[in-house]
């Protein structure tokens, strides 16, 4: 694994990176090499930690701007995991939903998925993955948003519901995440489908009133964080 990643990161921190269907030094081989090894021998290492690490004994040999290679360097492993799990049968959305997060441990992978499979089937999944996809749509466009929101500002009785219940339900979907339990924790998620769908119906984000908006708009990035901790669930929409 060392071997391979010392390969990786050298070449990707001068530049030589492969082409089009030229491969040379075999990077592609040696990345999905780390994948298997990360997956069925060293499920608790970490790929950012173990990147980031790799680079040190090159010291000023390779490019000073670490970060960006091992962006670059993620996504390529990233592609190769993809290019994996393809051949195991799941689907373009499934693997897409999931690696677009980028989860560190590469091990924990199949069990996102599982989970990603198994909410979809859901009768709530349609309509929650609409509303998360419009979610982000809304906080992209807005800048400077916060998670705190202020229970005190929510008028419309269709947000008063909606945080309700986030706060019925998201603490049990987080510690389930924590616990490693992926399914648990996005099935228990499909009980916000009403209260989310009555907030869309019956309150504007974009209030007249400045602190109104911040606080609805910081209402829906909570919920968005607690939507997309397994997978980013807008790419099943």
């Amino acid at each position: 694994l060392a071997d391979k990643l010392e390969t990786l990161v050298g070449m990707f921190g001068i530049g030589n990176l492969p082409t089009g269907d030229k491969d040379p030094f075999a990077l592609r081989r040696h990345a999905l090499g780390v994948v298997r090894m990360l997956i069925e021998q060293a499920p608790d290492l970490e790929l950012p930690w173990l990147l980031h690490n790799a680079g040190d004994p090159f010291g000023d040999k390779i490019h000073r701007d670490r970060s960006a290679d091992v962006t670059a360097l993620t996504d390529f492993i990233c592609d190769r995991l993809a290019g994996s799990l393809r051949e195991q049968g799941y689907s373009a959305q499934e693997i897409d939903a999931v690696l677009a997060l980028r989860p560190a441990r590469l091990a924990d992978v199949s069990k996102r998925l599982a989970a990603v499979r198994a909410f979809a089937a859901l009768p709530e999944a349609p309509a929650l993955t609409a509303a998360n996809k419009r979610i982000g749509n809304i906080l992209k466009k807005s800048e400077g948003v916060g998670e705190s929101v202020n229970a005190g500002l929510l008028k419309e009785p269709a947000e008063k519901a909606l945080f309700d219940a986030m706060q019925a339900t998201v603490p049990g979907a987080d510690a389930q995440f924590e616990a490693g339990d992926f399914t648990a924790s996005l099935q228990a998620l499909a009980a916000l489908r009403e209260p989310v769908d009555a907030f869309f119906d019956g309150v504007m984000v974009n209030a007249d009133e400045p602190a109104l908006k911040a606080n609805r708009l910081a209402l829906l990035q909570q919920l968005h964080r607690a939507m997309n901790r397994v997978a980013d669930l807008s790419r099943l929409a």
